[in-house]
This record gives C-alpha cells, sequence and structure tokens, in this order.
C-alpha cells in the first residue's frame, strides 16, 4: 500500500461515520420513496452526524429494466429528485453505481463464501417464486427448507421418495429457471454496496430491513474467514410510524401495485389520485385517507378537522388535495428546473463519483490484502 492510499485512509478514519442509501432508476418516485427513506436521508444530511453517500443503483436495477435510453432518462429524474428534495450536491456523494467498479468486484469475493441455501431465504428471492407460481409464502419457505435444498440435483423418479410435496417441489424448480442469477445474487451485491465504505446507518423501510442483515452477516463471515477486521457492521435506520407508506388501494405504496402518489405530481394529477383512493362503505374517518394524510400533518392537527367532518369522504379527501399540493409545490418547481439542466445533474454525479473510487480504491486495497490477491 502506497504513501497516497495510507494518507487517504487516515484522513477517512477521522472523518464522520458514513450513512449510505441506494435506490433503483426504476421508476418515477412516489411520496412512498420520500417517506420511506428520502426524507430520512435529508434530515441526516442535514443533521452533519453522518457523511451521507447516495447511490443510484443502475445495476440492481438491470434485473428488472434492459432498456438504454429509459436507464438514462431514470437516473437523471432519480438524481434531480433527491436534490429537489432537499439534498445539497456539495454535501453529499451522489453517485452512480456503474460508476465504481469496486461494487461488483466486491459482490464477487463476497460470493465465494456465501452459500446458496442463504440467499435462497432471502425474502425478495422467495417472493420472485410466489409470484411466479402462486404459491404461499410459508409453501415456498418449506419447500426452500425440507426438500428442494436436499434434493436440488436428484432426478424426477427419486425424488419423490423424499419429498412429500412433490407437486411443489416441482413448481419451485420449474420457477428457477426464470429467475435471474442477478435477482438471486441481489443481496450480495447489496452487502458489496454497504460495505465498501464502512458505512454505519441506512435508511431503509422495515421490509427492507433483511437487506442490512445480510450485509452484517457476510461482514461477519469474511472477517472471520480471513481472519481480519476488515469490514464494520451497519445499523439500518427505521422511522416505525412511517416505514411502510400505505398507497390509494390501503396495500403498502408500490409501482408495481399502481397504487402511488407521485412526489411531483401536478395539482391535477394529485387531485386524480386523491379521489380515487380507495374507502370503505362505513365509519367516520376514511382509514386510507387519513393514513396518508398524517404523513404530512400531526394526529393534533388533523383532529379538528376529521371531527368536522366526520363521515364526510369527499370533503376530507378535498382537504388531503390541498395539504398535499402545498407540501408538494415547492419541491415540484425545483424539480422541474433540474430537469431543464441536466449538465448540472451530470456535474453532481461526476464528483460523487470521484470520491467514491477513491475511498472504494482504499477499502479494496484492505480486502486484497486481507485475501491474499495484493
Amino acid at each position: 500500500m502506497g504513501p497516497v492510499f495510507r494518507g487517504i485512509l487516515a484522513v477517512m478514519s477521522t472523518q464522520k461515520p458514513v450513512m449510505l442509501s441506494g435506490i433503483k432508476p426504476t421508476g418515477e418516485l412516489h411520496i412512498g420513496n420520500y417517506f420511506g427513506a428520502m426524507r430520512q436521508i435529508v434530515e441526516l444530511a442535514k443533521s452533519r452526524e453522518y457523511r451521507p453517500f447516495v447511490m443510484v443503483a443502475d445495476y440492481h436495477a438491470l434485473n428488472t429494466m434492459q432498456d438504454a435510453v429509459e436507464m438514462r432518462r431514470r437516473t437523471e429524474e432519480l438524481v434531480a429528485g433527491y436534490l429537489a428534495a432537499g439534498l445539497d450536491g456539495d454535501d453529499i456523494v451522489l453517485f452512480k453505481q456503474s460508476d465504481v467498479s469496486a461494487h461488483t468486484e466486491l459482490a464477487w469475493i463476497f460470493d465465494t463464501i456465501t452459500t446458496m441455501p442463504y440467499l435462497m431465504r432471502a425474502h425478495a428471492f422467495k417472493a420472485h417464486i410466489q409470484k411466479i407460481q402462486d404459491l404461499s409464502e410459508t409453501q415456498v419457505g418449506s419447500v426452500i427448507k425440507t426438500s428442494l435444498l436436499r434434493n436440488w440435483f436428484k432426478p424426477k423418479e427419486e425424488r419423490s421418495k423424499y419429498v412429500s410435496f412433490d407437486v411443489n417441489l416441482e413448481r419451485v424448480l420449474k420457477s428457477l429457471a426464470e429467475i435471474s442469477v442477478g435477482t438471486f445474487n441481489y443481496p450480495v451485491l447489496m452487502a458489496a454496496d454497504i460495505l465498501l465504505y464502512d458505512t454505519k446507518v441506512v435508511p431503509v423501510g422495515q421490509d427492507q430491513k433483511q437487506h442490512i442483515e445480510y450485509a452484517r452477516d457476510i461482514a461477519e463471515k469474511f472477517n472471520h474467514v480471513f481472519k481480519t477486521e476488515t469490514f464494520k457492521l451497519p445499523e439500518s435506520r427505521i422511522l416505525p410510524e412511517v416505514a411502510i407508506v400505505p398507497g390509494t388501494d390501503g396495500q403498502k405504496m408500490s409501482k408495481s401495485y399502481g397504487n402511488v402518489i407521485p412526489l411531483f405530481a401536478s395539482r391535477e394529477e394529485i387531485i386524480k389520485r386523491v379521489m380515487g383512493i380507495v374507502t370503505d362503505s362505513g365509519g367516520e374517518r376514511p382509514e386510507n385517507v387519513y393514513a396518508i394524510h398524517k404523513l404530512i400533518k400531526s394526529e393534533e392537527e388533523l383532529a379538528p378537522l376529521y371531527t368536522e367532518h366526520a363521515g364526510k369522504y369527499k370533503a376530507l379527501k378535498e382537504a388531503l388535495i390541498e395539504d398535499l399540493d402545498a407540501f408538494i409545490a415547492p419541491m415540484r418547481t425545483r424539480y422541474e428546473s433540474l430537469m431543464q439542466d441536466t449538465e448540472a445533474i451530470r456535474a453532481v454525479l461526476t464528483k460523487g463519483a470521484e470520491i467514491a473510487n477513491i475511498e472504494s480504491k482504499a477499502k479494496m486495497l484492505q480486502v486484497k490484502a486481507a485475501i491474499g490477491v495484493n
């Protein structure tokens, strides 16, 4: 290790701990993204407690998006979105995953110490099988735990001797042919993303907590296998009250469910989405409306409104429209301005990539020394 990199490591060791967040450029940002993670990033960045790293996870996005034009457009929209939400390009390290080759290099090293059975326990992997074969999570978990791992390479005629629910096993095996290696290996690359910068905190939704647990497990295994203390254990940062943001139909807000409210929606779009919120036929308070409303106003502020208009769903939706539009409007203005200046967006990404590459290369020197390829 040369004197330059020793100097870099010395500087890194005296800096504030890193907070890292990654988001895939796979669709339009919505308020679920904002309240689930983006707001935390902005608040933590402004607190000066951490060094904020924000990563555009474009390699992760390749699992579901294979369109170069859309990838470039969505990346610009994502960066503009984060900046419009309150991040300052001068105070954060904002970069593309694809601009830092150490991410995939470290992921391969982690692959060599990570087993297939371990990755099969990932929620995302099991969810893909569920989606393809319409099996319950319990069925998928049972097949993976008690049958698939023992009978993966057995001929079909032999499997039936050992497996009592052969039909489910066959369905899961068939599903594997439709799942990409990238999807299966997703947690390993994510662990590399996190551990590469000695990340202290990762702001995530409750449903993503397992990703941080995987990163911790892989870090501990690397340190144990190679008898080193190369990696620190990251922690998740979750705001319980908004860990899972409800959509317009009451389910988790998600692009795949088609139940989102765009983060930079026009007033007309806000009206359309809010008036389309699913409400129950009885009760004085429309719960799906209230669940979204309390994201932008406290329960104390909302109490008089919901008491005055008890049972009046239209009036309460109209109130939500006004509050949402007032909340979104300043960010929408900044976003539209940024999208007219793509050179500024590229400049922020270039600066971020330079810093991320310097720090990741320094970390990889430690990793290579630990595994004996330096």
